[in-house]
């Protein structure tokens, strides 16, 4: 059986831009299609205005943050889960295993 692939995922935050109604989304699938990488992006749960993005772990995540911060000058990129197997990005807390035993 092959290898899952692992996956860091970031959190994009912003405290001048309401990121989820700016089509970051779209712009950063578009984006990483176009250099060629492998990315996965979704909204936060509801009520929160921020996107999160995953990479193949251990990617170097320069790219997107250079990428963004043209969109969003004052944009915040944190990695808060690094690793993850079949990730939900989402909702972070889903992404624990022991969730499901």
């Amino acid at each position: 059986m092959a290898d899952l692939i692992r996956w860091d995922i970031y959190e994009i935050n912003s405290k001048n831009h309401q990121l989820t109604s700016r089509r970051v989304r779209g712009r950063l699938r578009k984006f990483a299609l176009s250099k060629n990488i492998n990315l996965l992006t979704e909204n936060t749960e509801k009520g929160e205005p921020r996107v999160r993005f995953a990479l193949f772990s251990g990617s170097d995540p320069e790219i997107i943050n250079e990428f963004l911060k043209t969109m969003f000058p004052d944009i915040q990129i944190e990695l808060v889960l690094k690793n993850i197997a079949n990730p939900v990005l989402s909702k972070l807390k889903v992404n624990s295993t022991e969730r499901y035993e």
